[in-house]
């Protein structure tokens, strides 16, 4: 059953959409609301408040609620008769392979028996730990956290991103159990069986795995070195009906490219013109060498990007805190978040909180953006001595890699005749747990290319590691 206040929000959206108030016109006044409608103050309220949220109307101080002027929407084709050349809705088949990877937890680590990253203000974070643990007691134990999660920890993030140039509330945030967790709620809040979903390719194979498990068709549209081709995804919205847009604009896995702010607007534009949501991937953001982007959330003019992200990249696989903006989808989102997860822990949770306040989180990522920068260039001349100085591996034919100014990983192509499948399989007898290029598609591309992360120094057994995947990829 609907509440009063979700029959009086379509009343309401009908009649905009109608043309019974025009765009830039002003509402009768909430008293005046409540006696045409015989309704409360509090579900007048609330109607007026998912319309905002919805992009009919904007609220102005001390003057009331305006309709909003709204982009027209573009047509899309009828004839959905296959084309040459251009990317068609397909399901979601992923490999054994990558369960066998995330089973071996080295998503991250060609060579799990090296040395980790040391990051000394981790230590900072465990004291805080155990000083919020003693300061709750025994109220952890017997009463779950808020239903949306610690509002202490919701308020340093929306701080967080307003310094960066997102306006945003604690209440715009919920806590989830990581950025896998807040991708899921959103694609299932916005989607239903059998919608079709754009993604990135090559892209993040998480997302592929939430495809084939909501039964989600995928249209996959290339990307370069700024991100995804917005013009193919044009000519993809232009003929097919796009129920959502995935896309990681900050230092996305596998390749690390980063979407200039020109291209963000383009999609954001293209996203309001032919009606369908964008899930912004923002897991990495923090994770610039030399910039925090701004998130493509702070473009949005229609309440139509939901942004998710989490820790997990930038502080601790270990915390499982991630959060979700849901945008124009509060409310479906909000009861799915309390479905898949009623609470976390508010101990971590207020733990949290009070690294990113006193300090701590923003050093943290001064300390860990210097190390990334000299992993990388590790990485960098070791791949350059072992592959480009070779002449045997010259003979295989070309081997180029991009060079990220983020994340956590660089996108390693090899000659066409490299199986990385074969690859993987017989760098398993030898330690090396490789992440092959078939991952991150779903389609057949990609056979040829690895991603290769610089999480952790690339010297010593690391520095071997690479010298053996250059004698199995000799072996070929």
């Amino acid at each position: 059953m609907a509440f009063k206040y979700q029959h009086l929000t379509k009343e309401l959206r009908d009649k905009i959409n109608h043309n019974w108030w025009a765009a830039g016109e002003r509402l009768p006044s909430i008293r005046q609301l409540c006696q045409s409608y015989q309704a409360s103050l509090a579900t007048v309220r609330h109607a007026l408040a998912e319309l905002e949220a919805q992009g009919y109307l904007e609220a102005r101080d001390r003057s009331g609620y305006f309709v909003r002027a709204r982009q027209r929407r573009l047509p899309v084709s009828a004839d959905l008769s296959p084309l040459p050349g251009q990317p068609q809705p397909n399901t979601v088949a992923l490999p054994d392979l990558l369960y066998d990877i995330m089973q071996r937890s080295a998503a991250f680590d060609f060579y799990p028996r090296g040395q980790l990253v040391q990051l000394p203000q981790l230590k900072t974070l465990q004291q805080l730990q155990t000083k919020v643990t003693k300061q709750l007691g025994a109220a952890p134990a017997l009463k779950y956290e808020e239903p949306f999660g610690a509002l202490e920890l919701r308020q340093q993030l929306a701080t967080s991103y307003q310094s960066h140039g997102l306006h945003m509330d604690a209440p715009d945030l919920y806590l989830t159990a990581g950025c896998q967790h807040a991708l899921f709620l959103a694609l299932h809040a916005i989607c239903s069986p059998g919608d079709i979903v754009v993604v990135e390719q090559p892209g993040f194979y998480g997302v592929l795995q939430l495809l084939q498990q909501l039964q989600l068709q995928v249209i996959e549209v290339p990307t370069d070195h700024a991100g995804m081709d917005i013009s193919a995804l044009e000519l993809v919205v232009a003929r097919w009906r796009i129920k959502a847009c995935i896309v990681s604009p900050s230092f996305g896995t596998p390749s690390g490219q980063l979407m200039p702010e020109e291209r963000k607007q383009r999609l954001v534009e293209l996203a309001n013109s032919y009606d369908f949501a964008l899930v912004e991937d923002d897991i990495y953001g923090d994770l610039g060498f030399y910039q925090r982007p701004t998130p493509l959330k702070a473009l949005d003019t229609e309440n139509r990007v939901v942004l998710c992200s989490s820790l997990s990249k930038s502080l601790s696989r270990d915390l499982r805190i991630g959060w979700i903006a849901p945008a124009r989808w509060s409310q479906q989102i909000g009861r799915l978040k309390l479905t898949s997860q009623l609470a976390g822990s508010q101990g971590n949770a207020i733990a949290v909180a009070r690294f990113i306040a006193e300090g701590h989180y923003r050093r943290h990522l001064q300390q860990f953006r210097t190390l990334l920068i000299h992993h990388h260039n590790q990485l960098h001349q070791a791949l350059q001595q072992l592959f480009l100085q070779d002449p045997q591996v010259q003979q295989l034919g070309s081997i180029d890699w991009n060079s990220p100014h983020g994340g956590l990983s660089l996108w390693l192509k090899l000659p066409p005749a490299i199986d990385a499948l074969q690859l993987y399989n017989r760098g398993l007898k030898q330690g090396l747990v490789l992440t092959p290029g078939a991952l991150f598609t779903a389609s057949d591309q990609f056979k040829n290319y690895l991603r290769v992360p610089f999480v952790n120094p690339v010297a010593g057994p690391r520095l071997d590691a690479l010298q053996q995947l250059k004698q199995l990829i000799l072996a070929v």
